[in-house]
Parts: structure tokens; sequence; C-alpha cells
């Protein structure tokens, strides 16, 4: 296309995002508007993608970081012939692909959910690694991003990262039209205080007019050329762009144009180009997956190891059996045992440092690109980043997260180091699964299954070491769980899991010498949970106890309860948890501080049974 024919597509693309918000009686169209030339020399000129193949591994990649200016994406779509004119206009209704904010879900183009802004440079970090260290083609990742989502922190953990790793396949394209939802931003149109940011963080920059297509096209064309460097396009804009009443006006943003009509005759009328997309390079997927049996670790009954270190090793030999097994640290790799899997496969091991956030990020711009991620830190700092969790999920996205030194039970760090909200955190995000081994050969059972499964996957290991308690054979359903005492003279039920099952078990051996029979339930799958064994033994036992090493609120407790929602009744239960703000100490009087130890274990379940008898 010539400049004119450019200039022309640009206007189409506002024009067509004028209607859709006009059509669905809200939007964002003034945001799409400042971008539209920005996104018509892109379509036209350098994109190179098959849209009837999205998962072609030659696709270069187009993240919309400003979810909010979806109209603008559809409007391309419109133009490269891939939804009609009919479909546009359903934008934001019921039923409709064309959603506010676009996700995954509903259109095979789309990367990654986004709309909370500061997102979406993030996650085309971890495309732009995979497609530099893994896939090694020569496909580039596309960021559009708005001006005002600059000021969120992920953005520039984000550029720190992307310079680190020198992701010259990588572009950031800023819209900065100088108006965020209430007013000016903080920049406004200083093009250049956005430069001294990138170029800190060894990016290459350019400067640009965004309404000029020819400068714009000769930018996109210097990103490509730009060896060793990501680069980032800073692109003056004016937000509703081409329609006096609205251009560079505040109080607009959300809000479909007041007159569309007239809007649109000033734009010079609707269109119907097309364009044809340049097809991407031949290219052939690197990595496999090994479809036999993979041979997990095993220990034998009695040993003492932590479920961290069995963590460690079985994600090192699930590496070994599959090609598209990778490993995200957040520099404490040492802790989480991550680090044995960065041994054996250096090449698919990924050290995001202390950035929460763009670790999460990095695993779900990785596994968009087919690989089969497992992202390890702290339990207690994955809260940092659980809006990106949050969006995975929206984005349906699969990802595997591990969050270590889970608990009290890690003693004298103190309770910053503390994970104590996880359970909740991670059974609150939709479609999860939260798993919490107790013992070796059970995490490296769950680690393997959490490679099959769909959605957000979290597993919670504990530092210190614990006995063997099942044999390297033992199978562990997702959805299930294991009653390892139990008897026909039960008088009630212990349920626990992790660290608190080995508590368990030493206080029902406590009872028992007190004349009390306790059935003990390993509530490893914490969500599914396993509402068959927890009904029967309501039934059967009358008298429940659940104890966790964690709040009361949203964790195991909570799980258990969810077994009798159905208007079954609900048995007799007292909830153990962690109700006070701990400080250091040693893990066993830790434990018992906040009364989940096997002696205040016992002591619940006594005072239980006894109040069940009295007249």
């Amino acid at each position: 296309m010539n400049t004119g024919e450019l200039t022309d597509l640009g206007q189409q693309l506002r024009v067509d995002s004028v209607r859709a918000a006009a059509a669905a009686g809200s939007g964002h169209p003034t945001s799409s508007m400042s971008a539209a030339d920005l996104m018509a020399v892109l379509l036209a000129h350098h994109f190179r993608y098959d849209f009837d193949r999205p998962a072609h591994p030659g696709n270069d990649r187009f993240v919309l970081s400003k979810g909010h200016a979806s109209p603008l994406m559809y409007a391309a779509y419109k133009a490269a012939g891939v939804i009609d004119d009919e479909e546009l206009l359903t934008f934001r209704k019921l039923g409709s692909r064309l959603e506010g904010h676009p996700t995954p879900q509903r259109l095979p183009w789309v990367e990654t959910a986004t709309g909370s802004l500061g997102q979406g440079l993030p996650v085309g970090v971890g495309i732009a690694l995979a497609g530099k260290r893994l896939d090694r083609t020569d496909h580039r990742t596309w960021v559009l991003c708005g001006d005002s989502e600059l000021a969120e922190g992920s953005v520039w953990e984000a550029a720190e990262h992307a310079g680190h790793e020198h992701l010259d396949n990588l572009t950031v394209i800023v819209d900065v039209n100088r108006l965020g939802q209430r007013g000016p931003t903080r920049h406004g149109h200083d093009l250049d205080a956005y430069a001294r940011r990138f170029q800190a963080f060894d990016w290459h920059t350019v400067e640009i007019d965004g309404h000029d297509v020819d400068a714009i096209d000769r930018a996109y064309g210097e990103a490509a050329s730009t060896k060793g460097q990501p680069t980032a396009i800073l692109a003056r804009t004016l937000k509703g762009k081409g329609v006096e009443a609205v251009q560079d006006r505040e109080g607009l943003h959300g809000k479909p144009l007041p007159e569309a009509d007239e809007a649109i005759a000033e734009l010079g009328g609707s269109r119907d180009l097309r364009i044809h997309v340049q097809e991407p390079p031949a290219t052939r997927m690197l990595h496999s997956v090994h479809t036999g049996d993979i041979e997990l670790p095993r220990w034998d009954k009695g040993e003492e190891v932590a479920t961290r270190n069995a963590f460690g090793e079985a994600l090192a030999a699930l590496g070994t059996g599959r090609g598209d097994i990778v490993a995200l640290d957040g520099e404490v790799g040492d802790s989480t045992r991550a680090e044995f899997f960065a041994k054996e496969h250096p090449d698919r091991y990924f050290e995001c440092y202390i950035a929460e956030q763009q670790l999460v990020a990095s695993a779900v711009g990785l596994a968009s690109r087919g690989w089969v991620p497992y992202a390890a830190t702290f339990a207690a700092f994955l809260t940092r980043a659980y809006d990106f969790i949050r969006m995975a999920s929206v984005s349906g996205s699969g990802i595997n997260l591990v969050g270590s030194h889970a608990g009290v039970a890690i003693g004298q760090d103190g309770p910053s180091q503390m994970g104590l909200e996880d359970l909740a955190m991670m059974r609150a995000v939709h479609g999860s699964t939260v798993l919490y081994p107790c013992d070796a050969n059970q995490t490296a059972r769950l680690v393997g299954a959490m490679a099959g499964l769909e959605g957000i996957r979290y597993l919670r290991t504990s530092r210190g070491e614990s006995p063997v308690i099942y044999g390297p054979d033992e199978e562990f359903p997702v959805g299930g769980s294991k009653v390892l005492r139990s008897s026909g003279e039960d008088r009630l039920t212990l349920v626990a899991a992790g660290v608190t099952v080995h508590e368990a078990l030493a206080a029902a051996d406590a009872l028992e010498e007190q004349g009390i029979r306790a059935r003990v339930i390993d509530l490893y799958s914490v969500k599914p949970v396993d509402r068959a064994t927890l009904r029967r033994a309501a039934e059967e036992t009358g008298c429940l106890v659940t104890v966790e090493d964690h709040h009361p609120e949203g964790g195991i407790g909570d799980a258990v309860l969810d077994a009798f929602t159905d208007g079954r009744p609900v048995p007799r239960l007292v909830r153990l948890a962690v109700r006070t703000m701990p400080g250091s100490a040693s893990p066993e009087e830790q434990l018992h501080a906040a009364g989940i130890d096997a002696e205040s274990i016992a002591a619940a379940g006594r005072l239980l049974v006894e109040e069940a008898v009295v007249p």
C-alpha cells in the first residue's frame, strides 16, 4: 500500500471502531482512534500471520496490551477478512465473540487476555523468550501499549527482563495519546521521558508522529533490523484523532461518540478496504512431547525427604522425559529446588529474578507457544503476582505454579516469608487445581500429573523434611484423597494435608491410647476436593476436625465444607488453622503456638467427641 492507501486504511479502522462502539452503546472508540494508523501500517506492511492457522510456528504474535481498545483490533480483523461487518456490529453483545476486552477463549487470534493494564508487555516478553531461546524461529512479537499503563511497575519488570535477555524479536508500540481515563497521563506527550526509561533498560527507542504513516513504516522497519536490543516505538498520537468534537479532549474515555453518524462523515464515511496480511515463513516446531513412560524418582517408606526436594527431582525427571517442559524461577531456585531442573536442562530454564509478576507473565507467554511451564517461588511471594494469575485464568492459559516455604512450619524466618493465604488465593481462581502433598512419592506423582491438566495448577510444597509414608507405586488421582487410618469404631475424622498429615497421624495415635479411634484423611487434592470420601467419613464418624497450616479463611476447612453445600447435613466440625500472627520460632514451636500440632489436634478431637455424647 502507498501512503494514501495506508492513510485511508487508518481512517477505515477509525470509522469501524466508532461504528462498533455505537452499535454496542459502550466501548472505547477514542482510545482505538489514536492507534488506528499504527495498526494500519503494522497489518498492511509488517505483520506476518496466517489467520487460518493461528498456531503456525512462524506466525508473528500481536498483543493488544491496551485491551479496552478492542474495537480497533476487531476493525483490523474485518480489514483482514476474518470477520465480516455483521459480526463487527455484535461487539459487546450477548453471545458475541467480540468481547469488551479480547480473550483467546473466544478468538483464536488473540494471544492473551488483556484489559488489566500493564500485562501485555510482560506476557509479550514470555512469547518473545519462547521465540528467541526455544523455538528459534524468526517470528516477531509486537505489543501495542497505552501510555497510561506505563505507570504500572510490571511494565518495567518486563522492560528490564527484555533488555537483559536481548530480545531483539520484541517491539513495543506505545500509543502516547496523552489522556488516561480521568485526565492527562503523568508525562503527557513527553516522548523523551518514556525514551529515557526504556533506554535505561537497554532498549532501542524510536520517537515518531503516530499519525504519519510513512514515519510509522520506517520505525517498524528499524525495529525489525535492530540487533541485540528490543525496540520501543514511542508514537505521539491524539485520542479521538480525526473527529474535532472529541479529538484530544478529556472526559470521553470509555464512551461511544455522542454523534456517531456525524463523526463517521467527518472521517470520510464507511469504507470496505481489504488487505492481504503477509504469510509467515515456513517453520517447523522444534520441541517434542514424549508420550512414553516417564521415570519419576522413588523413595522408600521411612526416608526423611522435604517435599520441595521431591518437587525439584521430579521436575528434572519430567524434563528428561518430555521436551516441552520448561521451568521458571524467581531467584529462589536453590530454596524451591527448581535448580535441580536448571542443572539438567539449562536451555529450558528461565531465571526471572525477584520479579514475580514477570515470572508468571513469562509462564503465560511460554504456554501460549505450546510449552508446559512450571514457575516456582515462595508461596508468600505469589501473592504479588495474583492479578497475573487471575488474568491467566481469563486467558485459559495452562501453567503450573509451585509455592514452597508454606505456612508456619518454615520456622524462624517469620511471617513475611510464610505462605498462609495461598490455598485460598489459588482456590478462588476459576478452573484451578490446588494440590498439597505430604511426602516425597506423593509429590513426585502430582508433579507429573500436573503436566497433563488444564488451567491454573498450583502445588504447595514444604521446607522441612518429613517421613515418606507412601510407597513409590501409590497412585494419587487429582480430585482424590487417601484414608490413612480407618476402622468400624471411628468416632471422629481428622482431615489434613501437607505437614499437618503427620501431626494428624500422631494425634490419632494419642487418641487411640485414650480409647478414641480416629480416622485420618490426607486431603492432598484441595481443589477439586474428594466429596465422596468426606461425606462417607461424616456419615460414619459424625465428627470432623480439619487442620491446616494456613489461615482459616479459604483453605482446607472451607474446602471440606464445600462437600456439604448441596443440602446435606453438615457434621459436627472443628477447624484448626493459624489464627494469630506468628513470630520467629522453631517449626515445632510454631505448630504448637498455632494450635495445629499433634497435641492440639488430639485435644480438639477429644473435646469434640466428648461434646457429641453429652445428652
